[in-house]
């Protein structure tokens, strides 16, 4: 190799090195956020089912905020990043994997309280939930889709009703629980789904 293709080789690797340090503070900075405006609320809900809503309801606030005009970071970062090795990609899946692993614990603390089925599998109720988070963003920043928010809701009551156990009647409290289901929406170009 060239002194010239040498010399372009280091001036390369340093500004990948630049670009993934910059790219690090910012997933630490969404890190920061995401902590802010869902964990530590929904810690402070009462355990089982409530936790798990406080989790969901939270990622919609969160994911409006003003100072995420392109919604979650974490979602536009996973399609970056996912095919990509390095500090920024292992970062980011730690993060996603702590968000996974805290809506397990809030599913496997409502089992405990009875709220939900003993049966359950919490991992299943954790990809469900960020399945249905995922689909929100594509119909609410993609499709700019008006009834986003309560697709999102009826997909998430319908799973969370599941889930119950059979002998537990949840108090109505919460954004989930007032929600207006799709079938009431007032949009003349919706037709509404059958109910099962």
């Amino acid at each position: 190799m060239g002194k010239g293709a040498k010399k372009r080789e280091v001036i390369l690797e340093r500004a990948v090195s630049i670009v993934s340090q910059s790219g690090l503070a910012v997933l630490q900075a969404g890190a920061a956020l995401f902590s802010e405006h869902i964990l530590v609320p929904a810690s402070r809900s009462k355990p089982g089912e409530p936790r798990v809503r406080a989790l969901f309801d939270g990622w919609l606030r969160y994911a409006n905020l003003k100072q995420l005009p392109g919604g979650d970071l974490f979602f536009a970062a996973t399609a970056e990043l996912d095919d990509r090795p390095g500090v920024c990609r292992y970062y980011l899946a730690r993060v996603q994997k702590d968000w996974l692993q805290s809506i397990e614990n809030a599913t496997r603390e409502a089992m405990g309280e009875g709220h939900f089925r003993e049966t359950l599998d919490p991992g299943q109720i954790a990809f469900n939930v960020v399945s249905i988070l995922h689909g929100y963003h594509v119909y609410s920043r993609l499709l700019n889709d008006p009834l986003a928010t309560r697709r999102s809701q009826t997909a998430f009551e319908s799973l969370i009703a599941r889930a119950r156990d059979p002998g537990y009647t949840p108090p109505m409290s919460g954004a989930s629980a007032r929600f207006i289901p799709i079938a009431r929406a007032r949009d003349p170009g919706h037709t509404p789904p059958e109910e099962n």
